[in-house]
Protein backbone atom coordinates (compact mmCIF):
# COMPACT_ATOMS: atom_id res chain seq x y z
CA UNK A 1 0.00 0.00 0.00
CA UNK A 2 1.14 3.40 -0.77
CA UNK A 3 2.21 5.97 2.12
CA UNK A 4 -0.32 8.83 2.49
CA UNK A 5 0.75 12.26 3.63
CA UNK A 6 -0.94 13.47 6.27
CA UNK A 7 -1.37 17.29 6.79
CA UNK A 8 -2.45 18.79 10.17
CA UNK A 9 -4.29 22.06 8.42
CA UNK A 10 -4.98 23.20 12.21
CA UNK A 11 -1.25 24.07 13.04
CA UNK A 12 -0.82 27.58 13.53
CA UNK A 13 0.31 30.73 11.48
CA UNK A 14 3.80 31.67 11.52
CA UNK A 15 5.53 33.07 14.14
CA UNK A 16 5.73 36.85 13.18
CA UNK A 17 9.58 37.05 13.59
CA UNK A 18 9.93 34.60 10.19
CA UNK A 19 7.03 36.64 8.48
CA UNK A 20 8.48 38.48 5.81
CA UNK A 21 9.55 42.05 6.36
CA UNK A 22 9.14 45.29 4.02
CA UNK A 23 12.15 46.53 3.95
CA UNK A 24 12.00 49.44 1.64
CA UNK A 25 15.40 50.81 -0.57
CA UNK A 26 16.21 54.09 -1.05
CA UNK A 27 14.67 54.99 -4.94
CA UNK A 28 17.63 54.53 -7.15
CA UNK A 29 18.13 56.59 -10.74
CA UNK A 30 17.18 55.41 -13.88
CA UNK A 31 20.84 56.45 -15.85
CA UNK A 32 24.16 54.81 -14.74
CA UNK A 33 27.10 56.38 -13.63
CA UNK A 34 29.96 57.33 -16.03
CA UNK A 35 32.64 54.88 -16.15
CA UNK A 36 35.95 55.89 -13.61
CA UNK A 37 38.46 57.33 -16.16
CA UNK A 38 41.29 55.40 -17.14
CA UNK A 39 44.99 56.25 -15.23
CA UNK A 40 46.83 56.58 -18.09
CA UNK A 41 47.50 56.58 -21.58
CA UNK A 42 48.58 52.73 -21.63
CA UNK A 43 45.62 51.68 -19.57
CA UNK A 44 42.92 53.62 -21.70
CA UNK A 45 44.56 51.84 -24.93
CA UNK A 46 44.62 48.56 -23.07
CA UNK A 47 40.89 49.13 -22.29
CA UNK A 48 40.53 49.89 -26.31
CA UNK A 49 42.05 46.92 -27.36
CA UNK A 50 40.09 44.86 -24.78
CA UNK A 51 36.90 45.94 -26.04
CA UNK A 52 37.68 46.40 -29.84
CA UNK A 53 38.66 42.59 -29.36
CA UNK A 54 35.91 41.76 -27.52
CA UNK A 55 33.68 43.54 -29.96
CA UNK A 56 34.64 41.44 -32.98
CA UNK A 57 33.71 37.90 -31.19
CA UNK A 58 29.98 39.53 -30.35
CA UNK A 59 29.83 40.19 -33.88
CA UNK A 60 30.46 36.93 -34.69
CA UNK A 61 28.01 35.45 -32.25
CA UNK A 62 25.22 37.56 -33.37
CA UNK A 63 26.13 36.21 -37.36
CA UNK A 64 27.61 39.43 -38.91
CA UNK A 65 30.89 38.10 -39.92
CA UNK A 66 30.50 37.50 -44.00
CA UNK A 67 34.13 36.34 -45.65
CA UNK A 68 36.05 39.13 -45.73
CA UNK A 69 34.21 42.04 -45.21
CA UNK A 70 33.92 43.74 -41.82
CA UNK A 71 35.77 45.62 -39.68
CA UNK A 72 36.08 47.88 -36.49
CA UNK A 73 38.41 50.37 -35.55
CA UNK A 74 39.17 51.82 -32.27
CA UNK A 75 41.44 55.31 -32.30
CA UNK A 76 44.64 54.93 -30.42
CA UNK A 77 44.40 57.62 -27.22
CA UNK A 78 48.04 58.69 -27.63
CA UNK A 79 48.42 59.09 -31.36
CA UNK A 80 45.28 59.88 -32.10
CA UNK A 81 45.98 59.79 -36.36
CA UNK A 82 46.29 56.26 -35.63
CA UNK A 83 43.71 53.59 -35.03
CA UNK A 84 43.40 49.84 -34.18
CA UNK A 85 41.43 46.95 -36.71
CA UNK A 86 40.98 43.82 -37.67
CA UNK A 87 43.54 42.15 -39.74
CA UNK A 88 42.13 40.98 -43.24
CA UNK A 89 41.13 37.26 -43.40
CA UNK A 90 40.95 36.32 -39.45
CA UNK A 91 38.05 35.32 -38.76
CA UNK A 92 36.19 37.90 -36.20
CA UNK A 93 35.18 34.49 -33.69
CA UNK A 94 39.28 33.80 -33.24
CA UNK A 95 40.18 37.82 -32.72
CA UNK A 96 42.50 38.50 -29.26
CA UNK A 97 44.17 41.75 -28.79
CA UNK A 98 47.42 40.47 -30.11
CA UNK A 99 46.04 40.05 -33.69
CA UNK A 100 44.86 43.94 -33.96
CA UNK A 101 46.83 45.80 -36.13
CA UNK A 102 47.69 49.86 -35.39
CA UNK A 103 47.52 51.64 -38.95
CA UNK A 104 48.50 55.17 -39.36
CA UNK A 105 46.71 57.89 -41.54
CA UNK A 106 48.96 56.95 -44.52
CA UNK A 107 47.67 53.47 -44.47
CA UNK A 108 50.62 52.08 -42.74
CA UNK A 109 50.66 49.03 -40.54
CA UNK A 110 52.81 50.29 -37.06
CA UNK A 111 51.99 47.59 -35.45
CA UNK A 112 50.77 43.88 -36.55
CA UNK A 113 52.47 41.57 -39.45
CA UNK A 114 49.01 40.59 -41.46
CA UNK A 115 47.46 42.00 -44.05
CA UNK A 116 45.14 45.42 -43.75
CA UNK A 117 41.49 45.30 -45.44
CA UNK A 118 41.64 48.25 -48.27
CA UNK A 119 38.38 49.01 -47.46
CA UNK A 120 38.60 49.22 -43.74
CA UNK A 121 41.67 52.13 -44.37
CA UNK A 122 39.62 53.82 -47.00
CA UNK A 123 36.43 53.89 -44.80
CA UNK A 124 38.07 54.56 -41.01
CA UNK A 125 40.38 56.64 -41.54
CA UNK A 126 38.38 59.52 -43.29
CA UNK A 127 35.80 58.56 -40.41
CA UNK A 128 38.61 59.36 -37.40
CA UNK A 129 40.00 62.11 -39.81
CA UNK A 130 37.17 64.08 -40.30
CA UNK A 131 35.50 64.07 -37.13
CA UNK A 132 37.56 63.97 -33.92
CA UNK A 133 34.96 63.46 -31.24
CA UNK A 134 34.45 59.43 -33.52
CA UNK A 135 36.94 56.65 -31.34
CA UNK A 136 34.96 53.90 -33.10
CA UNK A 137 33.23 52.98 -36.00
CA UNK A 138 32.04 49.88 -36.91
CA UNK A 139 31.15 47.98 -40.23
CA UNK A 140 30.06 44.84 -41.33
CA UNK A 141 27.78 42.86 -44.30
CA UNK A 142 25.44 41.55 -41.74
CA UNK A 143 22.32 40.06 -43.55
CA UNK A 144 19.71 42.56 -42.34
CA UNK A 145 21.51 46.21 -42.80
CA UNK A 146 22.36 44.97 -46.26
CA UNK A 147 18.66 43.55 -47.19
CA UNK A 148 17.75 47.27 -45.56
CA UNK A 149 20.19 49.24 -47.43
CA UNK A 150 19.03 47.83 -50.91
CA UNK A 151 15.41 50.13 -50.31
CA UNK A 152 17.35 53.47 -50.78
CA UNK A 153 15.31 54.66 -47.57
CA UNK A 154 15.85 56.04 -43.82
CA UNK A 155 14.78 53.45 -41.21
CA UNK A 156 11.19 55.12 -39.24
CA UNK A 157 10.90 55.46 -35.68
CA UNK A 158 8.99 51.98 -35.18
CA UNK A 159 9.56 51.22 -31.81
CA UNK A 160 10.68 52.36 -28.50
CA UNK A 161 14.38 50.61 -29.41
CA UNK A 162 14.38 52.21 -33.16
CA UNK A 163 14.36 55.88 -30.92
CA UNK A 164 17.67 55.56 -29.96
CA UNK A 165 18.41 56.16 -33.78
CA UNK A 166 15.32 59.02 -34.38
CA UNK A 167 17.60 61.69 -36.48
CA UNK A 168 20.95 60.36 -36.00
CA UNK A 169 21.08 57.87 -39.12
CA UNK A 170 22.01 59.39 -42.07
CA UNK A 171 21.66 57.33 -45.63
CA UNK A 172 24.66 57.29 -48.09
CA UNK A 173 23.23 56.98 -51.71
CA UNK A 174 25.97 57.45 -53.48
CA UNK A 175 27.71 53.46 -54.00
CA UNK A 176 30.56 53.16 -56.49
CA UNK A 177 31.36 49.29 -55.83
CA UNK A 178 33.90 48.44 -52.94
CA UNK A 179 35.15 51.31 -51.14
CA UNK A 180 38.94 51.43 -51.61
CA UNK A 181 39.16 55.25 -52.59
CA UNK A 182 39.72 57.69 -50.22
CA UNK A 183 37.33 60.40 -51.39
CA UNK A 184 34.62 57.52 -51.16
CA UNK A 185 35.90 57.65 -47.67
CA UNK A 186 35.56 60.90 -46.89
CA UNK A 187 31.95 61.35 -48.59
CA UNK A 188 30.94 58.69 -45.86
CA UNK A 189 32.35 60.52 -43.71
CA UNK A 190 30.62 63.71 -44.04
CA UNK A 191 27.33 61.82 -44.21
CA UNK A 192 27.96 60.59 -40.84
CA UNK A 193 28.47 63.43 -39.24
CA UNK A 194 28.22 63.46 -35.61
CA UNK A 195 25.51 61.37 -35.84
CA UNK A 196 25.43 57.99 -34.96
CA UNK A 197 26.24 56.33 -38.52
CA UNK A 198 24.26 55.96 -41.67
CA UNK A 199 22.72 53.45 -44.17
CA UNK A 200 25.02 52.75 -47.21
CA UNK A 201 22.84 52.15 -50.60
CA UNK A 202 23.42 48.68 -51.55
CA UNK A 203 26.26 47.57 -49.16
CA UNK A 204 24.79 47.70 -45.86
CA UNK A 205 25.03 49.86 -42.36
CA UNK A 206 28.05 51.81 -40.41
CA UNK A 207 28.00 52.83 -36.96
CA UNK A 208 30.25 55.59 -35.40
CA UNK A 209 30.26 56.33 -31.52
CA UNK A 210 32.87 57.98 -28.47
CA UNK A 211 33.58 54.78 -27.43
CA UNK A 212 33.92 51.18 -28.72
CA UNK A 213 31.00 50.18 -26.72
CA UNK A 214 29.21 52.97 -27.89
CA UNK A 215 29.84 52.32 -31.90
CA UNK A 216 29.11 48.01 -31.44
CA UNK A 217 26.10 48.61 -29.37
CA UNK A 218 24.88 50.91 -31.80
CA UNK A 219 25.42 48.43 -34.71
CA UNK A 220 24.34 45.58 -33.08
CA UNK A 221 20.81 48.13 -32.44
CA UNK A 222 20.71 49.42 -35.78
CA UNK A 223 20.94 45.52 -37.10
CA UNK A 224 18.02 44.66 -34.92
CA UNK A 225 16.22 47.90 -35.91
CA UNK A 226 16.50 46.91 -39.81
CA UNK A 227 15.24 43.76 -38.97
CA UNK A 228 12.39 44.47 -37.40
CA UNK A 229 11.09 47.16 -39.83
CA UNK A 230 11.78 44.54 -42.63
CA UNK A 231 9.51 42.03 -40.68
CA UNK A 232 6.92 44.73 -40.07
CA UNK A 233 6.54 46.10 -43.28
CA UNK A 234 6.32 42.48 -44.53
CA UNK A 235 3.33 42.23 -41.76
CA UNK A 236 1.43 44.80 -42.49
CA UNK A 237 1.57 49.15 -42.88
CA UNK A 238 3.63 49.78 -39.47
CA UNK A 239 2.49 52.92 -37.71
CA UNK A 240 5.37 55.48 -36.60
CA UNK A 241 6.07 56.88 -33.51
CA UNK A 242 4.80 60.32 -33.60
CA UNK A 243 7.58 62.98 -34.01
CA UNK A 244 7.62 64.04 -30.49
CA UNK A 245 7.47 61.12 -28.29
CA UNK A 246 9.98 60.29 -30.94
CA UNK A 247 12.31 62.83 -29.86
CA UNK A 248 11.57 62.61 -26.13
CA UNK A 249 12.53 58.98 -26.21
CA UNK A 250 15.70 59.46 -28.02
CA UNK A 251 16.84 61.67 -25.16
CA UNK A 252 16.03 59.42 -22.36
CA UNK A 253 17.70 56.00 -24.57
CA UNK A 254 19.81 57.51 -27.24
CA UNK A 255 22.99 58.72 -24.97
CA UNK A 256 26.42 56.83 -25.16
CA UNK A 257 25.97 55.81 -21.66
CA UNK A 258 23.14 53.50 -22.20
CA UNK A 259 24.82 51.58 -25.31
CA UNK A 260 28.03 51.48 -22.66
CA UNK A 261 26.62 49.53 -20.51
CA UNK A 262 24.34 47.27 -22.66
CA UNK A 263 27.55 46.41 -24.52
CA UNK A 264 29.28 46.10 -21.03
CA UNK A 265 26.60 43.33 -19.87
CA UNK A 266 27.69 41.08 -23.22
CA UNK A 267 31.32 41.71 -22.55
CA UNK A 268 30.95 40.30 -19.50
CA UNK A 269 29.85 37.28 -20.48
CA UNK A 270 31.86 36.77 -23.08
CA UNK A 271 35.27 37.15 -21.33
CA UNK A 272 34.13 34.80 -18.87
CA UNK A 273 33.41 32.36 -21.66
CA UNK A 274 36.29 33.04 -23.97
CA UNK A 275 39.55 34.58 -21.81
CA UNK A 276 41.73 34.02 -24.41
CA UNK A 277 40.58 36.98 -26.69
CA UNK A 278 42.29 38.88 -23.78
CA UNK A 279 45.87 37.68 -24.86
Amino acid sequence: MSAVLSIDRTAAPAAASTQLRFNPRPQQKFWFDPPAPRTSVEAERRHRQERLAGAFRLFARFGFAQGLAGHITARDPELTDHFWVNPLGLHFSRIKVSDLLLVNAKGETVIGDRPLNKAAFAIHAAIHEYNPKIIAAAHTHSIYGKAWSTLGRKLDTLTQDSCAFHGDIALFDDFTGMVVDDSEGLRIAKAVGDGKGAILQNHGILTAGPSVEAAAWWYIALENACHTQLLAEAAGTPKPIDEAVAQHTHSQIGGPEGALHAFESLYEGLVEAEPELLD
